[in-house]
């Protein structure tokens, strides 16, 4: 049986077959992982942001390797369609927006990916809000793909990859966040953001760990049917076969939860 190590220690089975998962990538675009548009950020946040996206890479070919599916989300503010309460929520002035420095506007270059590309053919999702799900065909893919259970990478940890993870667990997706592959752009932050999703929405992994999981699933083998028995029932020596007339039926046992 294939297992996965939680970053808790907790060793519990995969979540479902590998033919049902899918790597899911959260904003990983020039607004939110190019340095050039962090003039705010410091050193240490960089460096973290820097790591999530080439542990993501990294999984994204794992992921490929392995035969799961990548789909890719991204933030893709339409110019003439202001988000209210958010620009509510900053101070910002509706009637000036979209200000220069305003995050992954359509036909800008903050909206482009960065570090790590989709192919073609592998799906991507455009959203207007923090979640994957929220207004999305993302759940309709899914579900139309087989897939049960997704692994989250990308950024930011605390609010879309937050949000996106949230809603996969609350749509009856088995959620797994990875610990490195995601970042927030300070370390408590980010650290709080694992800690909650733990406790409500999702298995907190490394991507080593995914990726270990991923390969050993893909590596073992498929089961082998059972022939059928041709050998011939036989009676206890001690016993009288009775007549197919009076053969009792056994009810049958009812089906275990899933």
């Amino acid at each position: 049986m294939t297992t996965l190590t939680g970053v808790d220690g907790t060793v519990r089975p995969l979540p479902g077959p590998l033919a049902e998962a899918a790597l899911v990538v959260v904003d990983v675009q020039r607004s939110f992982a190019d340095p050039a548009y962090l003039p705010w950020l410091d050193e240490a946040g960089l460096a973290a942001v820097d790591a999530a996206v080439t542990r993501t890479a990294w999984l994204v070919d794992q992921a490929r390797a392995t035969g799961v599916p990548v789909v890719w989300v991204a933030l893709e503010q339409l110019p003439d369609e202001p988000w209210g309460t958010s620009l509510w929520l900053r101070g910002l002035d509706a009637a000036a927006w979209p200000e220069a420095e305003e995050p992954c506007v359509v036909g800008t270059p903050g909206a482009e990916w960065f570090g790590v590309a989709p192919l073609p053919g592998e799906t991507v999702v455009p959203k207007r809000r923090y979640s994957g799900f929220l207004g999305t065909g993302l759940e309709a893919h899914l579900r139309g793909s087989g897939v049960t259970w997704v692994v989250a990478a990308g950024l930011t940890s605390e609010c879309c990859v937050d949000g996106t993870v949230r809603d996969a667990f609350q749509l009856g997706f088995r959620a797994v966040m990875t610990s490195d592959a995601t970042a927030a752009y300070d370390a408590q932050t980010h650290a709080h953001a694992l800690t909650v999703l733990a406790e409500n929405a999702a298995v907190v992994a490394t991507s080593a760990a995914v990726a270990a999981a991923w390969a050993h699933a893909a590596a073992a083998p498929a089961p082998q049917p059972v022939a059928p028995s041709t050998a011939q029932p036989t009676a206890p020596p001690s016993a009288t076969a009775p007549s197919p007339s009076t053969v009792a039926v056994a009810e049958p046992i009812p089906a275990g939860r899933p």
